[in-house]
This record gives structure tokens, sequence and C-alpha cells, in this order.
């Protein structure tokens, strides 16, 4: 089964962008879909974007549309999550997650999550 570990949270300034990684271990990639969630205090879990199992769909929230960009590497079982131009609304512990098969837009739809990374912006 996968593990999932995030990297590259921190710090930065409204319109900053930032890219986020989850790194894979314990098993491949292939044939799981792979997701990218966020959680901000007092608030549920809301899915931002992920890639299909055959890794060549991109689905993304309305709310990220066109800001954020998933992307993976199925060679290297890294997941990425590129955010531009980023708002102090964007503030949040963002988290990767994995399922064999078919995506979901529902965290409820993953068995598989990483520890999570908080990603801050500042006004």
């Amino acid at each position: 089964q996968v593990r999932l570990v995030e990297s590259g949270g921190g710090l930065v300034q409204t319109g900053d962008s930032l890219k986020v990684s989850c790194a894979g271990s314990g098993s491949s990639f292939v044939g799981y879909s792979m997701a990218w969630f966020r959680q901000a205090p007092g608030n549920e879990r809301e899915f931002l974007g992920a890639t299909n199992y055959g890794g060549l769909g991109r689905y993304y929230a309305d709310s990220v549309k066109g800001r954020f960009t998933v992307d993976r590497d199925n060679d290297e079982n890294i997941l990425y999550l590129q955010m531009n131009d980023l708002k102090p609304e964007d503030k949040a512990i963002y988290y990767c997650a994995a399922r064999y098969g078919s995506y979901g837009r529902s965290w409820t739809y993953y068995n598989i999550w990483g520890q999570g990374i908080q990603v801050t912006v500042s006004s």
C-alpha cells in the first residue's frame, strides 16, 4: 500500500506561487487516483484537484480552477500541487490522498492520506 508524505509548504505573501509535493513509498502510484485537499480551522476538508488512476485526467474544484494545477510523476512516485496567485483565504493544511481505482471529490472516498502540511498566506 502507498504511504504519502507532503513537503514544500510554508509562509508566502499574497500573489506568490508555491509548489507542494507528495512523495509516495511502499507501492507505485500506478493504478491509484491521487488528490489534493485542504482544511482550514472550523471548515470541512475541501477538494482541490485530482488525477485519475490512468494519470491523464485532471479534475479541479471551481474555487481553484485556473490558479492550481495538479500533476503526477508515476516514475518518481510524486504528486504535485502548483498554486499560483495565492490569497489569504488559501491558508490551510494541505493533504494529499490516494485511492486505488477511480477518483472522487469527497474526502470520504480516499483511504490513504499524508500527514498534511501547513500553507500560510500573509496579506
